[in-house]
């Protein structure tokens, strides 16, 4: 990042800090969101406002010891990070420095490593080709990472002059150089530079096709999201929004996972990074690290850097969607970023908005969630970013603006309930305040894995859900006997349906993950298990004698106790099932006397 050396001169002087944010006297040319070095220790800044011939600029980085008078100068860039092979299995900071190279804490000044050992290197282009912009010039196959493309830069195309033979070669050596359309030649890394605060370009934008598939039935089954689609996860203190990014990390099946830990408390992150590389990727039996970015940024690292992590992540997704890759990325959370927001107002003595928020919050939400999408990329590539953004209201409160903003950009909202995490109910999705707009582009895919009718066994999930809601109330004044039968059947089905199919353990062997088929097989038998009920209650059986049958035990236990792989024990179920109500009709009992 250190783009300018020790003997330029200075291009401003300190007049005035505030914590992060300083003012300087400019003696030169700045632009907005040109990356800038501070004093000595050549810090890390970023200019956000110009008045004149003074510059407002927010330092990433911890500014004890600046004063008035101190000099600083300007990159003539925008904040930029390098992107390259290097990245998978590494953690970063919010600036996309490795912390592994910092030591227990990142040095002041210090910039972007940009030799992160060598690599393996094959080209797939020769002298002559004429290359496109974002081009694939060759292919990385790490021993400890998923494969990857090497890419010409966003802004970059030309006529091949020379090409690299294969070998191993550094993130930053040449191995390509190119001759544009005005003659002048460039030459050309496996890594290069972008702008975090500038999407990637694209050729199109491309509707979604299929879900992100994270093997939890409430997700997949009941408020799926779309590849290349946007998700808020809202929850109170404690109600499981880190393990169920962990989950959702470990399980679903994107190529490469980007996790942005934004001002999360350190003993939280520290179990992060631990548990992280010790996880193993069920879909291939190696490391889940190797295709796992994280952008590591506690709440006691400086709050400008918070506010740079949410768009170095996004931008560190984009260019592995680029490369024709299905990326998610999880931030925990958008309201400890929202909050870095409102410090960095407040220094700057804007007029605040609601919750004490700037006026921006809501373009700047709608900023980070519409870089998620659905691509052709510039080098013909499909690949797509699907973002998950956890966030963490004051009190649970889901009116407060940060969640109220979010609901406007996401099409899957995923609310986690204090109550059912009280009640050790995981994950902690509340059925009747969240919400997937995506279930009609979606049917399709279920349609193709033999379940045409799951948008209608979904429905008549959620309205057994909310009735079960209405007669709760009915019942704690008059009592669940009093009720009729009617009414105590779709009482018995509702639980059914939250203890055996909205319920999973993220620790259990066998129910951490559900497959397609299992989840389509135990969505039908529920609903098999539905229409039958209701034909025995009209019938005149009992529903405590429903209730109690032993195939009840085991239809609530199915998720424990039949895995992925069988699944021929579901028709197995459903024949118990068959027998035990046989059993309970009036004929069967007169003919067992």
């Amino acid at each position: 990042m250190n783009a300018v050396s020790d003997n330029t001169p200075a291009a401003a002087t300190v007049t005035w800090i505030s914590g992060p944010v300083l003012r300087a006297r400019t003696r030169g040319a700045f632009q907005v969101n040109e990356a800038v070095w501070v004093g000595p220790q050549r810090l890390l800044g970023e200019v956000i406002r110009i008045h004149g011939d003074e510059a407002v600029i927010q330092v990433y980085e911890d500014t004890t010891g600046l004063r008035p008078g101190t000099p600083l100068g300007g990159t003539g860039t925008p904040l930029s990070v390098r992107l390259g092979p290097g990245l998978l299995g590494n953690i970063f900071d919010g600036l996309l420095r490795p912390l592994a190279a910092q030591g227990n804490y990142v040095h002041p000044g210090a910039s972007q490593t940009r030799d992160m050992g060598r690599f393996p290197f094959t080209p797939v282009v020769q002298p002559g080709d004429r290359l496109k912009a974002g081009a694939i010039v060759g292919v990385v196959k790490r021993r400890d990472a998923r494969p990857q493309r090497c890419l010409l830069p966003p802004d970059c195309g030309g006529e091949v002059i020379s090409i690299a033979a294969a070998g191993e070669y550094s993130n930053h050596e040449t191995i390509c150089t190119l001759r544009d359309a005005a003659g002048e030649t460039r030459d050309i890394a496996m890594s290069h530079r972008w702008p975090v605060r500038q999407p990637r370009p694209v050729t199109a934008r491309m509707p979604v096709e299929g879900p992100l598939f994270t093997g939890q039935r409430v997700l997949d089954s009941i408020f799926p999201l779309a590849c290349g689609g946007r998700a808020g996860m809202p929850g109170g203190f404690g109600t499981g929004k880190t393990i169920l990014q962990e989950t959702l990390a470990k399980w679903c099946d994107a190529d490469v996972i980007i996790y942005v830990g934004c001002g999360e408390r350190g003993n939280e992150m520290a179990g992060v990074l631990k548990e992280f590389p010790e996880l193993d990727d069920p879909r291939t039996g190696r490391r889940l690290m190797e295709r796992t970015v994280i952008i590591a940024n506690t709440s006691n690292m400086p709050v400008s850097a918070r506010e740079s992590s949410i768009y170095t992540g996004v931008t560190v997704g984009e260019y592995f969607r680029d490369q024709g890759m299905r990326v998610a990325l999880l931030a925990d959370s958008t309201s400890r970023w929202a909050e870095a927001l409102r410090e960095i107002s407040g220094r700057l003595g804007e007029l605040p908005g609601e919750g004490g928020y700037p006026a921006y919050l809501s373009s700047r939400l709608a900023d980070f969630y519409e870089r998620a999408a659905h691509v052709r990329a510039l080098n013909g590539q499909i690949g797509s970013l699907s973002i998950i953004g956890a966030v963490s209201p004051p009190s649970a409160d889901f009116s407060e603006p940060v969640t109220t903003h979010t609901k406007r950009y996401v099409r899957s909202f995923w609310a986690l309930d204090a109550g059912r995490a009280q009640a050790r109910f995981y994950p902690a999705i509340h059925p009747l305040q969240s919400y997937s707009q995506d279930i009609e582009v979606l049917s399709q895919f279920w349609s193709q894995h033999g379940n045409p009718e799951w948008p209608q066994q979904r429905r008549r999930f959620l309205g057994l859900l909310e009735e079960q809601a209405r007669l709760d109330r009915m019942a704690r004044i008059i009592g669940k006997d009093a009720l009729p039968p009617r009414q105590q059947q779709v009482l018995l089905c509702a639980e059914l349906i939250n203890e055996a199919f909205l319920r999973q353990s993220a620790f259990s062997d066998v129910d951490r993950f559900c497959s397609v088929a299992r989840q389509i097989a135990m969505m039908k038998l529920i609903n098999y298990f539905i229409d039958k009920s209701e034909q025995a209650v009209a019938d005149g059986i009992r529903v405590e004698d429903i209730s109690a049958m032993d195939a009840m035990r085991r239809l609530r236990r199915m998720g424990e106790d039949i895995g992925n792989d069988d699944l021929d024990r579901f028709e197995e179920l459903r024949q118990a099932l068959d027998s035990a109500l046989a059993q309970l009709t009036p004929g069967a009992t007169a003919d067992a006397g």
